[in-house]
């Protein structure tokens, strides 16, 4: 069904009730489904187009629009201000946007398409009826490629209806919760914010970005009952030094997703949400959202004890299925973790990036290396060169590419650094150039979390007995 429907049942029973609060704002589901009424008639009036960006974060239109969109029958392309233009640009045309909604008041001829600017202040109206099925897509959320690109991940109403069919009765949320909108809406933790919330008649409350570097105070000064972030976000309060025994006696379901998530970090949060359920979700953008999950156990002497000091993510979702397959494609207990179901996009909206992607049976190859123990999978790290930072995904393929696109850089070499907290991005370039200049480079092409802390110029990479690029060389020539 139209996902939308979530809202809207939810909408016609607690009409009264607070739906949003954003930065001293706020909007019951009555106003907001208005809002979005009026919104969804102007993307009507404005052509009806097929796929629209929506530029926006921490707003009412940030959510209102996203609703509209649906609403309108269109699939959403969530897009971030604060990225470059040229990067937004650049996604526009690969998911094919065919208008932007945004409340920002730039250059309409920037972007390369039609610009429609809305506000909360929209004149009446009313959508027109759009029939939406179960194989058309929601939304496309563009993840960092390994070939230098972003891929494009388009998700179905169907993928997400079975998601929230899973989860939506888990976390207890209803008239009274206040659930934190932590992410941004190009990570698809917006998605289950949003849905699970405003489909069970909860209150959206989404902090400033700034707040989030100080997630205890967040959680205090907004009334929090519900959390959802990345784990690194507990290394921030733990740096301030707020993670003291029942600092936040509001909380009753904490959730962590997007990376690994250490036990040790855990333990932590729940000292100072001793009244908080805690669990781990896991899944890739392409099978939508989550897939796995993990709740602990209410007594902390009865959590699991894993070899790599990480929580384990779980057990597979009912809508899913799985298997662990070796380098070989047989059947295993550890090795590449497979999935597939009503959760599992369709493939990439570029079939070219689909190579590799797939093993035989409808399987999606996740490139995460598991290993099952008690009927529990355990993350174990990954098959390929792919990193999180603050949850985001980053192929420093993608990163070495643009890099390798500079004027004077003759070949790079991008590298996670393990830190205290999250990993940082290092890069190594061969060629003459400045490292400056290329910094510079770099952000004009690529958003702040996937530029790299530092930038080293040699002579030379260092090579393998092969030829190729020597990562191991390279992190004992850099002292890594």
């Amino acid at each position: 069904m139209n996902v939308l429907t979530w809202f809207e049942r939810a909408a016609a029973h607690f009409p009264g009730e607070t739906a949003l609060e954003v930065d001293g704002t706020s909007l019951t589901y009555s106003e907001l489904r208005e809002l979005v009424e009026r919104l969804a008639a102007r993307l009507h009036a404005a052509g009806a187009p097929r796929r629209v960006g929506l530029l926006a974060n921490r707003s009412v239109l940030a959510c209102a629009g996203y609703l509209a969109v649906l609403r309108a029958g269109a699939t959403v392309v969530p897009l971030n201000p604060q990225h470059p233009p040229e990067r937004i640009r650049e996604l526009v045309a690969k998911t094919g946007v065919e208008l932007l909604l945004t409340e920002q008041s730039r250059a309409r001829g920037e972007w390369k398409v039609p610009v429609l600017r809305a506000g909360t202040d929209e004149p009446f109206g009313r959508a027109r009826e759009v029939s939406v099925g179960p194989d058309d897509i929601a939304y496309i959320i563009c993840t960092s490629g390994s070939t230098g690109t972003p891929k494009a991940v388009p998700v179905s109403h169907g993928n997400v209806d079975a998601y929230l069919t899973e989860v939506a009765a888990r976390y207890g949320i209803g008239p009274g919760s206040r659930v934190s909108g932590n992410f941004e809406l190009t990570f698809d933790g917006s998605v289950h914010d949003m849905f699970i919330t405003l489909g069970q008649g909860g209150t959206l409350v989404v902090p400033r970005g700034g707040a989030l570097l100080s997630p205890v105070r967040t959680v205090n000064a907004l009334r929090l009952t519900h959390w959802f972030s990345v784990p690194s976000l507990i290394s921030f309060a733990e740096r301030l030094g707020t993670l003291r025994p029942g600092a936040m006696p509001t909380l009753c379901c904490s959730i962590f997703g997007g990376e690994a998530v250490p036990m040790e970090a855990l333990r932590s949060w729940k000292r100072a949400a001793p009244n908080s359920d805690v669990e781990v979700l896991y899944g890739p953008t392409e099978l939508t959202i989550a897939c796995t999950a993990y709740r602990l156990p209410r007594e902390v002497s009865e959590w699991p004890s894993t070899p790599n000091g990480v929580a384990p993510i779980g057990e597979c979702f009912s809508s899913s299925e799985f298997r662990v397959l070796d380098p070989s494609g047989r059947q295993a207990t550890r090795g590449e973790l497979c999935v597939r179901g009503l959760q599992r996009f369709p493939g990439y909206l570029d079939p070219a990036d689909d190579a590799g992607r797939f093993a035989p049976g409808g399987w999606y190859r996740t490139g995460d290396l598991v290993t099952v123990e008690g009927g529990v999978l355990l993350h174990l790290g990954r098959t390929d060169q792919q990193v999180k930072v603050r949850g985001h995904r980053i192929e420093l393929g993608e990163v070495e590419a643009v890099l390798r696109a500079l004027p004077g850089v003759r070949d790079a070499i991008v590298l996670a650094v393990p830190t205290d907290g999250e990993p940082e991005l290092a890069a190594a370039v061969g060629g003459d150039c400045d490292p400056g200049a290329l910094q510079a480079g770099l952000r004009d092409r690529l958003p702040p979390y996937m530029l790299p802390r530092r930038i080293t110029v040699l002579d030379r990479l260092p090579l393998n007995a092969n030829g190729k690029l020597d990562r191991r060389a390279l992190r004992t020539e850099l002292e890594l």
